[in-house]
């Protein structure tokens, strides 16, 4: 009796192990995120993943056969196929098997749309958190907490998160990662606010008060632009203490009046009594595993650039022709990120941006975000 053999795709050879690129992700992220990678290392890992993400990943290998790229064809980084957010709505854009997906992030939105869903597994999990953890300790100026303190909260800050806790939010990357940050941190579990508390700017001003009282040591207040917008609308003054950080994320999705980022950390410094040089925003999504970040200075304080870490790239391209703007260029930005090794490590994001040096500044949503036809490209 003859076996049926198995079909192969003429131009996918054998992709490398999964647990082999994460070893090789890992010891990138281990080397800091100050260290310089040349073109050539990312370029190397690159090319590895969309081998087996090409090889692995059915929807993305189509849209990919779609123009005519495949490893065969593809010699340097910028020339892998970037994914566009808004086919992760329609496909399964992974390389975990349904029985190896153990968690899956949907992106934040109005009801009327459907979210963009990020599988993972333990491993892919594991990636996600390593890669997180370094670029937030290095922005928000925290030193290492030595792994032989018995109480890792001596003299570190107090934590106060002004987002659900995982338990009303499972299925948020955002919360995942205040939840990275609050275990790395040893912080109390009642870091997180009630999601009815988010709704209110009083009830807001109530938690923050509560959890500085009586404390020594300096607080960080991490939270979504539209938490801070609520809280600032409702207090005159909340000074916090010396030495406070803040960290805010964009995300309002309609859900409120939009305010400039840099009218926002007016506020913030104004109202919560924060210097400038200790604000920073945080750029991410549900379908990366990495995060990008403004870096202020003393001799640029209001700094809205967003830069990554080693193991990421950014492209600013045109969003008709896909060609990467010259300096100060505007267009999509495109994020190269080495940590996505479960699904798609090129994502073409609906946000314009401006390209400064190796970084980029945020515009905001693109007019008609969703690229025509590449999601139903994908999903075919």
């Amino acid at each position: 009796m003859k076996t049926a053999r198995k079909k192969t795709h003429p131009s996918i050879s054998k992709p490398p192990p999964a647990g082999e690129l994460d070893a090789r992700i890992l010891d990138f992220i281990a080397r800091g995120v100050e260290r310089r990678v040349t073109d050539a290392e990312f370029n190397a890992l690159a090319l590895a993943m969309f081998s087996r993400q090409f090889a692995l990943n059915g929807p993305y290998r189509r849209y990919c056969e779609s123009l005519d790229r495949s490893p065969r064809s593809v010699a340097h980084w910028t020339q892998i196929p970037a994914a566009p957010t808004a086919a992760f709505k329609d496909a399964e854009l992974t390389t975990l098997r349904p029985a190896e997906r153990t968690a899956v992030f949907h992106s934040s939105g109005t009801t009327e749309h459907r979210p963009s869903r990020h599988f993972h597994n333990a491993a892919t999990l594991a990636l996600y958190e390593a890669a997180l953890w370094p670029m937030f300790q290095s922005r928000m100026g925290l030193l290492p907490v030595p792994s032989s303190s018995m109480d890792k909260r001596d003299g570190c800050s107090t934590l106060v998160i002004l987002t659900p806790a995982p338990s009303e939010a499972p299925h948020s990357s955002l919360v995942h990662m205040m939840e990275t940050v609050r275990r790395q941190l040893s912080a109390p579990h009642s870091a997180f606010v009630d999601v009815a508390v988010l709704e209110d700017g009083r009830a807001l001003a109530k938690a923050i008060q509560f959890a500085i009282r009586n404390l020594q040591s300096a607080i960080l207040l991490l939270g979504t632009a539209i938490a801070f917008v609520r809280l600032l609308n409702a207090i005159n003054s909340l000074p916090l203490p010396s030495g406070a950080h803040v960290m805010e994320t964009g995300g309002y999705k309609g859900r409120g009046r939009e305010v400039p980022r840099e009218k926002l950390h007016a506020q913030i410094s104004a109202k919560l009594g924060v210097e400038r040089l200790d604000i920073i925003s945080e750029y991410g999504m549900c379908e990366l595993s990495s995060q990008f970040y403004t870096r202020p200075t003393v001799h640029a304080p209001r700094s809205a650039v967003f830069t990554g870490p080693p193991w990421t790239r950014s492209m600013v391209v045109d969003p008709e022709t896909g060609r990467e703007a010259r300096e100060g260029g505007r267009g999509l930005i495109r994020i190269f990120d080495l940590a996505n090794r479960g699904s798609v490590l090129a994502i073409q994001t609906e946000d314009v941006g401006v390209r400064r040096g190796d970084g980029f500044e945020l515009l905001g949503r693109a007019p008609q975000a969703e690229a025509r036809g590449c999601s139903l490209m994908v999903a075919s």
